[in-house]
């Protein structure tokens, strides 16, 4: 016997016992073998069908099925299925959520399907999908970005010798808009102005840029809490971002990057295989006509472009970008000297003489060099080029340092000059016989003081007998004036007559004359 024939034959036993001896379930169960909930339920189905015992002449075993089991009122009816990529696109946007898609798809479809396998479709479809166009990323949240492993090449034009170079890949979360660029390393300054570049292609920046763990991006990497680049947390800062590195080997965090990056190499690095460039700018050239076609090309999971998906979720989303365009900063941990001069790139600058000892941070672009001591910045100075140079403000010196630092030669001279003509021919003399103007410093400024003591006409007439005796310079001046000799007629040296002694070999001056007559 068939189990269908058991169960119609269980069928009928059940409702004989049930309407006609008035039989309790449980004892219908035990005699028929079955559980009281499936008495239970065929006892519902039979009123619900209007039976009762004895069941209709000429009712057969099918005829009970179909009225006891009838098939669903849209069985043999297809629904229409729902368009599950644009579900998948849709979900991208902000606020967008699947109970809101399927409320949108009864609307279309009244007899469509129900919530559960609404989702059920979907969740289907998305397994047969990448794993990075499988997650969902919201429109205008995130920026993908890395470098290349398989590096480009340019060519020497002197040489003809292959210099590698590195290729920048940015990718949009939710369209997978693409931006690359050929880069001459992967240091901090090509890292920074590649991000610049990337943010101006997409007319606008996302709000969370999400690179690898490189050394330009990410100081010191960790799962839980990173250290970024403070140049590229500067960066981020001025577009309105944050950065959050992928855990260090968790691929799937970055999982964007990583396909966009193949997708360069294949469609970009592949196609200009056989092309010889000699600079950047060249290579850049060809890579941003790629792009374009790379950006236009359908996508066959979902039906559409990178740039129809980008117009579509990620440029509505962006942020506008700031009216300057960020000016990259180098920082430098520096110690104060004690002369109170801390280095950058091989010059000094000078900082408050109070802080001589301290730790400060230094922040230099490309014009000024900034100083900052506890997050607040305490000088600025104009950036110096070359090597071993000073910047010093005067305001940074003690008061003794500052009060040497005003005198030049030229205001020492005037002063001296002032004074009187004697005093500034000794002055500029002591200048003119150092080697460096500066090492005479000291000697004017002395002279300086012993016009204080003694009185300028005194200094001035010191000066003039100095001068007189060939002897220009502090020491000269300060012992006339303490020997008093200043106030003495100065007297010119007497030239002595020389005579000659009588000797027959001296001939004499009047031998001469005699052999000219």
């Amino acid at each position: 016997m068939t189990a269908k024939r058991l169960l119609m034959r269980q069928l009928r036993a059940i409702l004989r016992l049930k309407f006609e001896q008035k039989a309790g379930n449980r004892a219908i169960a035990r005699a028929c073998g079955v559980g009281v909930g499936t008495v239970s339920e065929y006892v519902r189905r039979a009123g619900r069908a209007g039976l009762s015992w004895p069941l209709p002449e000429g009712l057969d075993d099918r005829g009970l099925e179909e009225r006891l089991f009838p098939p669903p009122p849209s069985a043999g009816t297809p629904r229409t299925a729902p368009d599950l990529a644009y579900v998948h696109q849709e979900l991208r946007r902000p606020g967008v959520t699947m109970q809101l898609l399927w409320l949108e798809y009864l609307k279309s479809y009244p007899e469509g399907y129900r919530y559960s396998q609404f989702c059920d479709l979907y969740r289907r479809y998305a397994r047969k999908l990448s794993p990075t166009m499988r997650q969902v990323h919201r429109a205008g949240e995130k920026a993908f970005v890395d470098f290349s492993g398989k590096k480009p090449h340019i060519v020497d034009r002197k040489t003809g010798e292959a210099v590698e170079v590195e290729l920048f890949v940015g990718v949009l979360g939710a369209s997978s808009y693409t931006y690359a660029e050929a880069t001459a390393s992967q240091e901090l300054a090509a890292w920074i102005s590649a991000h610049v570049r990337m943010l101006e292609f997409y007319g606008g920046s996302p709000q969370i840029y999400v690179p690898d763990n490189l050394k330009s991006g990410v100081t010191t990497p960790c799962r839980y809490e990173p250290v970024l680049n403070r140049t590229y947390e500067e960066l981020a800062a001025h577009y309105g971002a944050v950065v959050i590195p992928a855990r260090p080997y968790k691929s799937r965090d970055k999982a964007k990057a990583e396909v966009g990056v193949q997708v360069a190499q294949r469609w970009i690095l592949a196609v200009l295989r056989n092309r010889t460039f000699f600079s950047l700018a060249e290579m850049n050239e060809a890579i941003w006509e790629k792009l374009g076609d790379l950006n236009g090309r359908t996508m066959r999971h979902l039906g559409a472009s990178r740039r129809e998906l980008f117009e579509r979720l990620d440029r509505p989303a962006l942020r506008a970008l700031p009216p300057n365009r960020f000016e990259m900063a180098e920082w430098k941990n520096c110690g104060v000297n004690i002369d109170y001069h801390i280095e950058f790139d091989h010059n000094y600058y000078s900082v408050p003489h109070q802080l001589q000892g301290e730790h400060v941070e230094a922040r230099a672009t490309a014009s000024t060099v900034e100083i900052l001591h506890k997050s607040h910045r305490i000088a600025s100075h104009v950036r110096l080029r070359g090597r071993g140079r000073y910047s010093t403000l005067p305001e940074h010196m003690p008061a003794s340092h500052r009060a040497h630092a005003e005198w030049t030669p030229s205001r020492l001279i005037s002063w001296a000059e002032k004074t009187g003509p004697a005093t500034g021919r000794v002055v500029a003399e002591i200048l003119r016989t150092r080697p460096h103007p500066e090492q005479g410093y000291r000697s004017c400024l002395g002279i300086i003081r012993l016009a204080q003591r003694h009185g300028s006409s005194r200094v001035e007439v010191a000066c003039a007998r100095a001068e007189r005796l060939h002897a220009p310079s502090y020491k000269t001046v300060a012992n006339i004036l303490a020997a008093g000799f200043d106030e003495l007629p100065f007297e010119e040296p007497a030239e002595t007559a020389t005579t000659l002694p009588a000797h027959d070999n001296i001939r004499g001056a009047g031998y001469y004359q005699q052999e000219e007559d």
